[in-house]
C-alpha cells in the first residue's frame, strides 16, 4: 500500500519497509519531519546535532533504493547516522540517546542489524565496507555495501589507503563522499546533476563497454578515447584523483535533492565495481543559526531549541549558581598556550581538526603562522611534530586522548625513539560520557611502556598549568593528559614554573592506609582519607615514579592504595606494585581504576560509580579488604 501525502506521518515509519510505503514525491514532507523531530528531541536531550541535519534527504534516499539491512550501510564519521537511527526502528528511543542504557551516539553492532559496523573514530568506512564486499564476493552473496564517508573523514591517509586498495581489486561497492564543506568542495547545480545521472545510466555504461571491447583492438585509439573521456569529465566533476585511484566518479550532486538522490543511486545500485559518488551537502541544513555556524552546532547541550520562535537559547535556564567555576581544560590549555606563545617564537600548535573542542580558537586567531590543522590525520601530525622538533622548534600536539591511539606508531619510532622534545596536550582523558570510541581509558597503560616518555596526569587546572609548562621545557617527549570539563576552583598562579621530575607531593597525613592518586580523582581520594583518616598522595608524575616517596610510604603504612581514571591493567597503579616487588616489599596494595571492559556511554558520574571510583565505592572497597578492617576498626576506636 502507498500513503499519499495527506497521510504521511513520521511516526508511521517505523523501519525502512514502512518508508518504501511513501511515494517517492512525498519524501520531502518526510524530511521535514524528521528534521523537526531532531529539533524536539535534542532539545530534550542533547547530543550530535548540524551533521545529521545536513544528511536527512541522503538517509532517506539510500534507506528508499537499498534493501537494508541486507544492504549494508556504514556512516562514517557516526554522528552522521542520527536519521538512519530514527528511520530503523529506534525512533521512539532517541529521547534515550547517550544516556546509561539508551541509544549510543554513534552506530554499534550489538544495538542494532542495521548498524553494520561500529563508528565512533572517522575514516574507517571504505575499508570497512572493503572487506565486507570482498566477504560478499567469496560467498557469493549479491548484497550492496555503501560507505558514506564525510565530515572531513576524507582527509585522513586510512580513507585514501583503502580507495587505492579497493580500486585494485575492482569490489562492488558504492563509497559516498558527503562534502559538507569539511572535506572537499566542488561544483554543484543543474548540470552536474544531470551529468551524474548520465553516468550513471545503463545507456552510457553499456556505450563504454562496448566502445572498449571494439576500440581496445586499438590501443592508440583506445587510449586517445580514454584519456579524452577523463579530460571532458574533469572539466565538469572534480574526480580525477578518484578515475585514477581506479573508480567510477560520479557527480557532484545536490545531496538536498530528493528525485536526484533516487535516480542516481537507482542507477548506481546496479553498477559493478568501485563507485564513489560526490553528494554536495550543506551541514546543519533546516536550522539557521546551524547552517550559520556548524562547527558550533555540531552538538547541542538540551535547551538549546525554543519551539515556538526556532531560536538557540542557553542550555539551562536554571538561576546561574553562585559559586566560582574554573574554565575547562580545554580553555586552560589555550589560554597557556598563547601565554607561551606570546614569550616564545619558537613554539606552535598543531591539531588533528579538533580546533574548537581542543581550545585552540584563540591561539588560531593570534598567531594564524603558527597554528596547524592537518586534517583528521593524526599519524601525520604526529611524524609533523617530530620533523619540526629536529629543527629547534617547540611542536605542541593537542590531541584527544582516544585519537592518539590511531598514531601509537609515530608516537614510538618518529618521537619517543629519537628523543625529540614534543609535548602532547591529551585532552578528554578518562571518562568522557560519549562511550568506548571517545574515553580516554588507555593512555596511562600503552604511554607508560615507551622509553623516554615524560606522563604527568595534573590533580587540577591550577597544576596543569605547571605540567603544561614542565613539558614544554623538558628535552624530550612529554604528555599531560587532563579530563574533559572543568576542575574545582582553584587560584591559578600568575608565575609558571617547571615542577620537580617524578615527584609527588603529600596532601593529607593520615594512618596505616595511603592513597595514591594520579589526576583527576584526588578530590574523591581526600574525601575517602577524611573518612577513613588515611594518607593522601598527589602523585602527579606516572612516569618517572617517585619510588622514594612510594618507598617511604610502605614503611610506615599496611596498605597502599592506587587510584586513577584509567584501565588498571598496565596502568600508574600496576607501576607502583612493580616498584614495590622489585623492593621485596611485603605491603598489602590495592590497584582501583577503569574494569577490564568497554564502558558504555552515560553521565560521567554515574560511570565512575558503575566502575567503584565514587568516594562511597572506594571506601567499600577498602573495608572489604580484612587487614583494612582491623586497621579501620582500631583508628575508629
Amino acid at each position: 500500500m502507498t500513503l499519499n501525502a495527506s497521510h504521511i506521518s513520521l511516526e508511521n515509519i517505523y523501519s525502512p519497509e514502512d518508508l518504501k510505503k511513501v511515494r517517492a514525491q512525498d519524501l520531502p514532507i518526510l524530511a521535514e519531519q524528521l528534521r523537526r523531530f531532531l529539533y524536539e528531541t535534542l532539545n530534550k536531550t542533547g547530543g550530535h546535532f548540524a551533521a545529521g541535519l545536513g544528511v536527512v534527504e541522503l538517509t532517506l534516499a539510500l534507506h528508499y533504493v537499498f534493501k537494508t539491512p541486507e544492504d549494508k550501510i556504514i556512516w562514517d564519521v557516526g554522528h552522521q547516522a542520527y536519521p538512519h537511527k530514527i528511520l530503523t526502528e529506534r525512533q521512539s528511543l532517541l529521547h534515550t540517546i547517550r544516556q546509561k542504557d539508551g541509544l549510543a551516539p554513534f552506530p554499534v553492532r550489538e544495538e542494532s542489524p542495521y548498524d553494520v559496523f561500529g563508528v565512533g573514530h572517522s575514516s574507517t568506512s571504505i575499508s570497512a565496507a572493503c572487506g565486507m564486499a570482498q566477504a560478499n564476493q567469496l560467498l557469493g552473496k549479491k548484497d550492496k555495501v555503501i560507505a558514506v564517508i564525510g565530515d572531513g573523514a576524507m582527509t585522513a591517509g586510512m580513507a585514501f589507503e583503502a580507495l587505492n586498495h579497493a580500486g585494485d581489486l575492482k569490489t562492488n561497492m558504492l563509497v559516498i563522499l558527503n562534502d559538507n564543506d569539511m572535506s572537499i568542495s566542488g561544483n554543484v547545480g543543474a548540470l552536474s546533476n544531470y551529468f551524474a545521472r548520465i553516468l550513471s545510466s545503463k545507456m552510457y555504461t553499456s556505450m563504454k563497454q562496448n566502445s572498449k571491447r571494439v576500440l581496445s583492438r586499438i590501443p592508440p585509439v583506445w587510449e586517445f578515447a580514454r584519456k579524452t573521456e577523463s579530460h571532458l569529465k574533469g572539466m565538469i566533476a572534480p574526480g580525477t584523483l578518484f578515475e585514477e585511484l581506479g573508480w567510477n566518479y560520479l557527480g557532484p550532486v545536490d545531496g538536498h535533492d530528493i528525485p536526484t538522490l533516487l535516480k542516481t543511486l537507482s542507477n548506481l545500485k546496479a553498477l559493478p565495481g568501485p563507485q564513489l559518488l560526490h553528494v554536495i551537502t550543506q551541514k546543519g541544513k533546516g536550522y539557521p543559526l546551524a547552517e550559520q555556524d556548524p562547527i558550533k552546532y555540531h552538538a547541542v547541550n538540551k535547551g538549546f531549541y525554543r519551539s515556538s520562535t526556532g531560536c538557540s537559547q542557553p542550555a539551562s535556564s536554571a538561576s546561574p549558581s553562585t559559586e566560582k567555576s574554573m574554565p575547562s581544560y580545554s580553555d586552560i590549555f589555550g589560554a597557556w598556550l598563547c601565554e607561551m606563545a606570546e614569550k616564545d617564537d619558537r613554539i606552535v600548535g598543531i591539531t588533528p581538526a579538533m580546533c574548537e573542542g581542543s581550545g585552540m580558537v584563540n591561539f588560531k586567531e593570534k598567531f594564524p603562522n603558527r597554528y596547524f590543522d592537518v586534517g583528521i590525520a593524526e599519524q601525520h601530525s604526529v611524524t609533523f611534530a617530530a620533523g619540526l622538533a629536529c629543527e629547534n622548534i617547540k611542536p605542541v600536539v593537542a590531541i584527544y586522548s582516544t585519537f592518539l591511539q590511531r598514531a601509537y606508531d609515530q608516537l614510538i619510532h618518529d618521537v619517543a625513539l629519537q628523543n625529540l622534545p614534543v609535548l602532547f596536550a591529551l585532552d578528554r582523558a578518562g571518562l568522557v560520557g560519549d562511550g568506548p570510541t571517545h574515553s580516554g581509558s588507555f593512555d596511562l597503560s600503552f604511554l607508560r611502556c615507551i622509553p623516554n616518555m615524560i606522563i604527568m596526569a595534573p590533580s587540577d587546572a591550577n597544576e596543569c598549568r605547571h605540567m603544561l609548562y614542565t613539558g614544554i621545557v623538558a628535552n624530550g617527549p612529554s604528555a599531560v593528559r587532563y579530563p574533559r570539563g572543568s576542575s574545582h576552583w582553584v587560584e591559578l598562579d600568575k608565575e609558571l614554573k617547571a615542577l620537580p621530575l617524578g615527584k609527588g607531593e603529600i596532601k593529607r597525613q593520615g594512618k596505616h592506609i595511603a592513597i595514591l592518586s594520579f589526576g583527576s580523582l584526588l578530590q574523591t581520594a581526600l574525601e575517602v582519607g577524611d573518612a577513613l583518616n588515611t594518607t593522601v598522595v598527589n602523585m602527579r608524575f606516572v612516569k618517572p615514579l617517585d619510588e622514594a616517596l612510594i618507598l617511604k610510604l610502605a614503611e610506615t603504612h599496611s596498605t597502599i592504595v592506587t587510584l586513577e581514571e584509567n584501565v588498571v591493567i598496565g596502568g600508574a597503579g600496576q607501576g607502583v606494585s612493580a616498584c614495590l616487588n622489585q623492593h621485596g616489599l611485603n605491603v598489602k596494595i590495592i590497584n582501583l581504576g577503569l574494569p577490564d571492559y568497554f564502558i558504555s556511554h552515560g553521565d560521567p558520574k554515574l560511570l565512575l560509580a558503575s566502575c567503584g571510583l565514587d568516594k562511597n565505592s572506594i571506601i567499600h572497597r577498602i573495608m572489604q579488604e580484612e587487614t583494612c578492617q582491623k586497621v579501620v576498626s582500631t583508628v575508629n576506636s
